[in-house]
């Protein structure tokens, strides 16, 4: 975990998720689950944070979103790729080390 806040992620409490640990950078984040004696990995689908909580995607009329509640924000492709260059970096911090 220390690799991950070195590399400017911030560990939150998502108290919906009071088993996970979560992790965010910038706009993002992520549930990760404890593994005994290895470490730590991805747990559900890293997302987009909206007023700083997790959102889900959906699609509606033909249009994919970003959803927490009743707030949303429309899936461009610069938040896509924010999105995967989030999940990229902390899945490579995540790795165990040799």
């Amino acid at each position: 975990m220390e690799r991950v806040v070195a590399a400017g992620f911030s560990v939150v409490a998502f108290p919906l998720y009071a088993n996970a640990v979560g992790v965010r950078k910038e706009g993002c984040a992520a549930l990760l689950e404890s593994l005994p004696g290895t470490g730590f990995r991805v747990f559900g689908e890293p997302c987009v944070l909206l007023e700083g909580n997790l959102t889900v995607r959906v699609v509606d009329k033909g249009k994919s979103w970003f959803v927490w509640k009743k707030l949303r924000v429309e899936v461009t492709a610069e938040r896509v790729r924010e999105l995967e260059r989030f999940v990229s970096e902390l899945k490579m911090l995540l790795e165990p080390r040799a």
